[in-house]
């Protein structure tokens, strides 16, 4: 009985950090990869160094994205930080 005393309080902190930091972030992760997966050809992209750029084709780890009319470049999906919304 007196090792259940002393062993509750962590079994409850460790329940407290699961249920505040870890399944947040999973959730998170989750829902990340879901949009990056859902991307298609003509998206507009936030990459994680803070560029806008359109992508032109999606491949299997990474995308073809254009800059401007003339430069286009491969990005890896793990750069991507979001969905470009036009603030129009």
């Amino acid at each position: 009985m007196e090792i259940l005393t002393q062993i509750l309080p962590f079994v409850f902190l460790i329940a407290i950090m699961y249920f505040v930091i870890i399944r947040p972030q999973n959730q998170q992760a989750k829902k990340h990869k879901e949009m990056v997966e859902a991307l298609t050809k003509g998206d507009k992209v936030v990459t994680s160094g803070g560029l806008i750029v359109e992508i032109k084709k999606v491949e299997e780890q990474f995308f073809a994205v254009k800059f401007n009319n003339d430069t286009e470049a491969r990005l890896v999906k793990d750069a991507v930080a979001r969905k470009y919304e036009d603030e129009a």
